[in-house]
């Protein structure tokens, strides 16, 4: 909501700046449906989201399943400053991710390895055992 209040106060100081020097008015007038094209755009697209609301949102998701009487109400409410429409295109874009990544296209970080970065790869299983003295 601040963004549009934002863009529409933008927009209010550009007619005021294109009508004091005399500016065509069609030239006006394109960059006013620019300005309204974008203001358009950023509430369509929501607000965006910070880290500690996205935390809070993942762990409102766990809290409340798809069975869950009003889970978009509540997650809203979980999260704190966004609508249930801005919850909800929030879910589905995640859902969209999710879809990305699973189907391979997003390539997954380089994940060290289970045990830390020691710098030492265990040989086999049986000659680790052997190392060990338990066999």
């Amino acid at each position: 909501m601040r963004s549009s209040i934002d863009g529409l106060f933008c927009a209010y100081n550009l007619l005021y700046f294109f009508l004091f020097f005399e500016f065509s008015l069609t030239f006006l007038i394109v960059i006013i449906v620019i300005i309204i094209t974008v203001v358009i755009s950023a509430m369509a697209s929501g607000s965006s989201w910070t880290p500690k609301q996205n935390k809070l949102f993942e762990n409102a998701l766990a809290i409340y399943d798809k069975d869950t009487p009003d889970r978009w109400h509540n997650l809203a409410k979980a999260v704190g400053g966004k609508t249930v429409e801005e919850v909800k295109m929030h879910y589905e874009n995640l859902v969209e991710d999710i879809k990305q990544i699973e189907a391979g296209h997003v390539p997954l970080p380089p994940y060290k390895k289970a045990g830390g970065n020691k710098g030492c790869n265990f040989m086999d299983e049986e000659q680790r055992m052997r190392n060990l003295r338990l066999q």
